[in-house]
């Protein structure tokens, strides 16, 4: 079964993936060990989990310019998510998806995105169109 969700028009490609979901915020720079790609701060409700190749559900993105480089470099190293989705993203977050080719969409029209994903679930980003499609049993 299929649950199409409506966010707004969004950037980078379409994609498809396991989704990694958290009700936390993201930091590129304080949240990530940009080597081993996973979470390595503490108090991240994510900490030690790998964020390589995964559709990330968090709540909103935190930080400074440091983030845009940041998702650049890790997309270009191959440790990078597939996608971020957010209930909100800042300016920020969207100049460093775009600057890494990384899908990225926010502002969900049927509510917290952080409750309409599970962890695991199968989930396709069309962030040309502000839609994500998750696959459920």
């Amino acid at each position: 079964m299929q649950h199409v969700l409506k966010c707004h028009i969004g950037i980078g490609p379409k994609v498809s993936g396991t989704a990694l979901v958290a009700d936390d915020n993201f930091s590129a720079r304080y949240d990530l060990d940009r080597i081993k790609g996973v979470f390595s701060r503490p108090q991240h409700k994510l900490h030690g989990q790998s964020y390589r190749d995964v559709i990330l559900v968090l709540n909103t993105a935190k930080g400074g310019v440091a983030t845009a480089w940041m998702l650049h470099e890790m997309a270009s190293r191959g440790i990078a998510p597939k996608a971020i989705l957010l209930n909100s993203a800042n300016t920020i977050l969207a100049q460093g998806a775009a600057l890494a080719d990384m899908a990225m969409c926010d502002r969900f029209e049927d509510g917290d995105v952080t409750t309409l994903i599970t962890t695991g679930e199968v989930v396709s980003v069309d962030p040309t169109l502000g839609r994500v499609t998750v696959e459920r049993a």
